[in-house]
């Protein structure tokens, strides 16, 4: 019995010092992390806590965005439009009216007389004479004038208008006056521009180029005049105005050479039409002459010149009739270009340069601007110098 009582008693005290030990090490633990508390209501449904998530997502300052770099291509050349050659010397009438109006208003004067006696008649001639007419064309159409007036009795001014007309018509002569400008099978027509210093070669070629542009036509230029430090510059102007393409050489350069490459250039790129501006005058010993001939034997190499322009200012009178036969001489001209008729010119060289060299006028140039170049028409040019 007493050894029950003594294992109850050692039972006993081994279990309180248990409890204290285990009481001991759980003061020694770390406080547990406090919970934020949560405001009533809150957090009961899952779906509430999404609204604010989005809200958050929505107030987010983003940096902005760099927009990447733009390239634009530069726009290319903005090309003339040229008037259309139709009827050209029809709008510039007014104005080589105005420029003439000494030579038919005189005449028209002189004819309206109350008596047709010696004295008119030869008034009429030297009126004829001061406008470049020249003495045999002058005289021709005096006399056919006198015989006709005396033998139909016309009195009247419309009537003695409608002789006059007539005779200059007669005089200025019915001939082809078509410029050939169009391309052959296998390559381009090649027309040479050819003149003096002074006359406006290289501007008329610029304006040439507008014309045949104007009328459909695809055109190189061939800058042969190497010994004027502008003339390439001022072509290639002309040229970039209407799309066209220059060739040319270094300055001082051989001037066949430039033709050459330039009739070559438009056979590779199916041109239409090829036009070679020439010097007026060189810097070597060589005579322009001599230079002439041989750009045009050497251009020919790549196919017959079609067309060589003579380019003559028409205030020279009749110092242009002796230029035109030293240039036909040298490299047969095939047409005149008549160049500032709307100035002081007389008007009488057209028919001069004809009658004498029996070469046409084929253009005339009526202004400064870029389209006052326009195919001749007789009929519109007398019209004009009698100011109808």
């Amino acid at each position: 019995m007493l050894e029950l009582i003594v294992a109850i008693a050692v039972l006993t005290v081994l279990g309180v010092v248990g409890l204290v030990a285990t009481r001991g090490r759980t003061k020694a633990l770390p406080p547990a992390p406090t919970r934020p508390s949560i405001p009533p209501g809150v957090g009961d449904d899952a779906s509430d806590t999404l609204p604010e998530v989005r809200r958050t997502v929505d107030t987010v300052e983003l940096p902005p965005t760099i927009p990447p770099p733009q390239v634009e291509t530069p726009p290319g050349p903005v090309l003339d439009v040229p008037e259309p050659t139709a009827g050209r010397l029809v709008r510039l009438r007014d104005r080589l009216s105005r420029s003439q109006n000494a030579l038919g208003r005189g005449l028209l004067t002189l004819l309206a007389s109350d008596k047709l006696d010696d004295d008119v008649w030869e008034d009429v001639e030297t009126t004829l004479l001061a406008a470049d007419v020249g003495v045999a064309a002058s005289t021709e159409i005096v006399e056919s004038l006198r015989t006709r007036t005396k033998v139909l009795g016309t009195r009247s001014p419309g009537e003695l208008r409608a002789l006059l007309r007539e005779e200059l018509l007669t005089a200025i002569g019915d001939v082809d006056r078509s410029l050939r400008t169009l391309p052959h099978a296998e390559r381009p027509a090649v027309v040479l521009v050819v003149g003096v210093n002074g006359t406006g070669k290289t501007t008329t070629c610029g304006k040439l180029a507008r014309v045949l542009v104007a009328d459909g036509r695809s055109v190189v230029l061939g800058a042969a005049d190497t010994f004027r430090a502008a003339a390439a510059d001022q072509l290639a102007t002309w040229a970039g105005r209407v799309g066209a393409e220059v060739v040319r050489g270094p300055e001082g350069g051989d001037p066949a050479a430039v033709a050459y490459d330039a009739v070559r250039t438009g056979a590779e790129r199916r041109a239409d039409t090829v036009l070679i501006d020439t010097a007026g005058r060189l810097h070597t010993k060589t005579g322009l002459m001599d230079e002439l001939t041989k750009i045009k034997r050497v251009a020919e190499k790549l196919g017959s010149i079609d067309e060589v322009l003579l380019v003559l200012d028409a205030t020279t009178g009749q110092n242009g009739v002796v230029q035109a036969k030293q240039f036909a001489g040298a490299v047969g001209v095939t047409g005149v270009v008549l160049t500032k008729l709307d100035g002081t010119a007389k008007g009488g060289i057209v028919v001069a340069v004809q009658r004498e060299l029996g070469i046409p006028v084929k253009l005339v140039g009526l202004g400064e601007g870029p389209d006052d170049l326009a195919p001749f028409d007789p009929a519109q040019f007398v019209d004009a110098l009698l100011g109808d």
